[in-house]
Formats: structure tokens, C-alpha cells, sequence
């Protein structure tokens, strides 16, 4: 007798398993193909940040932003251009499609640059809500990835899934919970935790086709803890720019 429930405990979790196993499958598919419909050789735009601050007061930085190959093999240069006690001041970024970026920041007026070091990435980048992490265009395959189920945002039909980094060291988040539109592919929404705590929103706004891409022309990060919110314009977008190497490197930052 006990053998015969056995093995019926057997035949009825089995099925569970296999199909927890697609829906883990499905998740990773969806963000796959997510990314696959963004890929580009390269990438330029030119953002105006807006920051707000819990009481309303508004500051304003633009800056330049070049990338050179696509998430995990990505390498990309951000420069502020305003106000004038920014300007010229960069960050690089080289991707790696295993583990967390390399990031130096180089600032004129000190002429020096300094590497940004792994437990540093969870600090705001220069006023905005933003962190050096949230600047990283990582590959999907360094996280596991569940369904969670189905949500509108802005009233697009979005699959929910959640993305578990797999090496927990190499990110500030615990986990982040990601809405992808169902009609492009396009991110709608991303909520990063830390623990069980949501502690940043970012909402993508504006989804316009740019070249084939469909591109989200303003994206709103908000800290939920402080209270704030930076807003992302992008204008200028253009992929596929020619963009070399040798332009993503410390030597090339100091320069220009």
C-alpha cells in the first residue's frame, strides 16, 4: 500500500514539475526574445535628466550617451554636457556577459578617474535616481527567470515575470519583477527589491519605432525610499551609428 502512494505521489508531482519547468522556460523565452528585438551594432541619444526631490524642486543635467554592442558584450560611454559644473564629466561602461560591468568615472576639473568599485554601485550617479548598477546592460543569461502571471500597464496587455540575478553578490537587487508588453515586446515597467522591499520604479514612457527598434523616448526612475524621481528625455536616437573601439577606453574619455 505504501508503495502504491508512493508512487502516485510520484505521478502527480511529476506533472507539477514539468510544468513549472515551462513556465520558468516561457519567462526566460519572452525576455530573450525582449532582448533579441532591441540589439543593435550601436546606439546614440542625447537625455535631458530631470530630478525631482520629495518638496518639488527640479534640477536639470543633459548628457551624451554612445554604446558600442548590445548587453552583455556592450560598451558604452555616458557624458554630461550641462550644467557647466558637470560638463565633461564620463563614465564608462564595459559589459561582460558573465558577471557585473567594469565602470570608470572620469572627472575633468580633478583630472583623474577613479574605478567604481562593486559595493559602490548602489550610490546614485551624480544626483539622479539612477545608481552606477541601473546604468549596466547585462545579458538575460545571468538571471533565472519565473512567470508571475499578467498585468496592464498603461493599458498594454504585459506578460509579469520575475528575474533572480544568479550570482546574488554582483547586484545591489534581491530580485526585479519586469512587465513586457505583449503586442512588441517592448519593457513597460521594472521594480527592483532589495530583500522583499521594493526600493526603485522604472517606468518606460513614450514608446516610439525608431529604425525598427521600439524605443522608450522617456523613462522615469523613482526611489522609493527617498522619495524622489529622476526623468529621463531622450532625443536624437540613432542606431546603428558608427562608433569604433577605440572610443570606449579611459584614453579616449580623457581626451575629449
Amino acid at each position: 500500500m505504501r508503495a502504491r502512494q508512493l508512487l502516485m505521489a510520484v505521478l502527480i508531482a511529476a506533472p507539477m514539475t514539468l510544468r513549472a519547468a515551462a513556465v520558468e522556460e516561457d519567462a526566460r523565452a519572452i525576455i530573450q526574445e525582449a532582448q533579441k528585438r532591441t540589439t543593435a551594432p550601436s546606439e546614440r541619444y542625447e537625455g535631458l535628466l530631470q530630478s525631482f526631490d520629495p518638496s518639488g524642486k527640479t534640477s536639470e543635467k543633459r548628457w551624451v550617451f554612445q554604446q558600442l554592442g548590445s548587453f552583455g558584450q556592450a560598451k558604452t560611454v555616458i557624458r554630461f554636457n550641462a550644467p557647466a559644473e558637470v560638463k565633461g564629466v564620463a563614465l564608462l561602461i564595459v559589459n561582460h556577459p558573465d558577471r557585473a560591468s567594469d565602470q570608470w568615472m572620469w572627472t575633468p576639473a580633478l583630472e583623474r578617474d577613479r574605478r567604481i568599485a562593486l559595493q559602490d554601485r548602489s550610490t546614485r550617479f551624480f544626483g539622479t535616481d539612477f545608481s552606477f548598477e541601473d546604468l549596466e546592460q547585462r545579458d538575460t543569461n545571468q538571471y533565472d527567470y519565473r512567470s508571475i502571471g499578467t498585468e496592464a500597464i498603461d493599458g498594454a496587455p504585459c506578460w509579469k515575470i520575475e528575474a533572480t540575478p544568479k550570482q546574488a553578490k554582483s547586484s545591489q537587487y534581491t530580485k526585479m519583477t519586469i512587465w513586457v508588453r505583449k503586442d512588441n515586446y517592448a519593457w513597460a515597467r521594472v521594480e527592483m527589491y532589495v530583500k522583499d522591499q521594493i526600493v526603485r520604479r522604472l517606468n518606460y514612457g513614450k514608446l516610439t519605432d525608431v529604425q525598427g527598434i521600439w524605443t522608450a523616448l522617456e523613462l522615469t526612475m523613482t526611489d522609493l525610499r527617498r522619495g524622489t524621481a529622476t526623468r529621463l528625455a531622450l532625443d536624437k536616437v540613432t542606431y546603428n551609428v558608427p562608433l569604433k573601439d577605440d572610443d570606449f577606453t579611459l584614453q579616449a574619455i580623457r581626451r575629449q
